[in-house]
């Protein structure tokens, strides 16, 4: 028999089945949310960026809505996802460096 799953409109998913634990989640987010050193507006650019980059369609879209909401214009957003887009390739080729180093250098002795 496999568990009921718990779903609703207004409550997340993960609050709902891991009150706990979702529940602490749930605030943490809300709180990211509030006004601190960061506006609302470079807080939302952030997140659609780390949203593009870790690959949420339903995120980068909902940030992007939000990103908009507080002000940010179309090249702002533009030029945040380009520069999630920039970072993640200059990481990709920092973590390929190193593999290649390690089995493809002149000084290697692996072949």
């Amino acid at each position: 028999m496999s568990p009921k799953i718990i779903e609703s409109k207004t409550t997340p998913w993960y609050v709902l089945n891991s009150p706990e634990i979702g529940g602490a989640f749930h605030d943490f987010y809300e709180a990211s949310k509030e006004q601190g050193v960061l506006d609302k507006k470079t807080k939302e650019l952030l997140m659609t960026a780390l949203a593009s980059v870790f690959r949420c369609p339903h995120c980068t879209e909902s940030h992007i809505k939000a990103a908009l909401e507080a002000g940010a214009s179309k090249e702002e957003i533009t030029e945040a996802l380009l520069m999630a887009a920039v970072e993640g390739a200059g990481t990709q080729l920092a973590w390929a460096n190193e593999v290649f180093l390690k089995y493809l250098s002149t000084n290697s002795n692996s072949k």
